[in-house]
């Protein structure tokens, strides 16, 4: 791959959060830099850097990006956190998170291999000076957290860890967190598994996110006009779509059980179309997750499935006779 030059990344608010909580709960001074970006929906990945280097001068823990990752909550990681629940395993997990994972952690090319039953994710070559052991542990280690907590996958088979960075005096820090052999002055940040650990179930083990996405379902069944056990079932079936980016009719009426002719006429007697049916699920999901504050307006239209932000906005104006910033402001949610 050619050489990134002049690269410039970005972290996700939430990663500063988990900075400011780690620093708290372990009686160290909050930097002016660190207490800048507490605010701020995305910050600079130069001063995400910066303030970890700030942290390890006053805490000179070996492994430290290690240890801070173990802090992290699902409002640090935003949209990911939302999305490992509605995926069924391993692949469709770690494929959401290809996808999206510059939303998280903008600070270098994420890379995926299947090669000789082995999967690999790597981490993709930067300039030294845009990378640091600290930044490089950090990234690994939010990515296993994320499998582990968020994804539910508890024994989580790892065959192998690389780090660019020369071995430490004490390797077994690493080995004790990733449960597996890691290994030192290599080329990439890779992490290698099984190819059939890719079908490992989600276990959905969060339980306030997953407690969060019963509530969306409850409320949207509760608000239904005309709630009849096909509507129901219609409803879910859209929820869980949206939530999957795969809410098309064919599959849907698959799901609740009927032909496309069959929902279409169901709808057709009650006054709707499946579109409107769409919309309405996508209304009361923005609704819900306008109110959090972690959420910025972008990740929110891509878990509406919504392919640009602006095709948001102009529906929310339509549904609400104003714009998500303007909701957010009257209802008092800071962002």
């Amino acid at each position: 791959m050619q050489q990134i030059k002049d690269y410039s990344g970005s972290v996700h608010g939430g990663l500063g959060h988990l900075l400011h909580n780690y620093c708290e709960e372990n009686g160290l001074p909050i930097s002016a830099k660190l207490a800048s970006i507490q605010q701020a929906e995305r910050f600079d990945f130069s001063i995400w850097r910066e303030i970890l280097n700030e942290i390890y001068e006053v805490h000179p823990q070996p492994a430290l990006g290690l240890e801070i990752a173990q802090w992290v909550k699902p409002q640090h990681l935003g949209i990911i956190a939302y999305i490992a629940l509605s995926c069924d395993n391993l692949a469709e997990a770690l494929t959401r998170y290809h996808e999206y994972h510059r939303l998280i952690y903008d600070g270098t090319p994420l890379a995926v291999d299947l090669e000789q039953g082995v999967f690999s994710v790597r981490w993709e070559d930067l300039p030294m000076h845009l990378s640091t052991q600290i930044t490089d542990e950090i990234a690994m280690a939010l990515l296993v957290e994320f499998l582990k907590r968020y994804a539910g996958i508890e024994h989580l088979h790892i065959q192998e860890i690389h780090f660019r960075f020369p071995a430490p005096k004490n390797i077994a820090i690493y080995e004790r967190f990733f449960q597996s052999k890691v290994k030192f002055s290599q080329p990439h940040v890779k992490l290698t598994f099984p190819i059939q650990l890719l079908q490992a179930p989600i276990k959905q083990a969060d339980q306030t996110l997953q407690k969060l996405l019963m509530q969306q379902a409850q409320d949207l069944l509760s608000r239904l006009p005309n709630n009849t056990q096909i509507d129901e079932r219609l409803q879910q079936a859209i929820l869980i779509g949206i939530q999957r980016h795969n809410y098309q009719i064919q599959t849907v009426a698959e799901q609740v059980g009927m032909s496309v002719r069959q929902l279409q006429r169901h709808l057709q007697n009650q006054g709707d179309t499946y579109q409107q049916r769409v919309q309405e699920v996508r209304k009361l999901l923005a609704i819900q997750y306008l109110q959090d504050p972690y959420l910025s307006l972008h990740e929110i239209s891509l878990l509406l499935s919504y392919s640009e932000q602006s095709a948001f906005q102009r529906a929310f104006r339509q549904w609400m006779k104003m714009t998500p910033q303007q909701w957010r402001i009257q209802h008092h949610i800071r962002t």
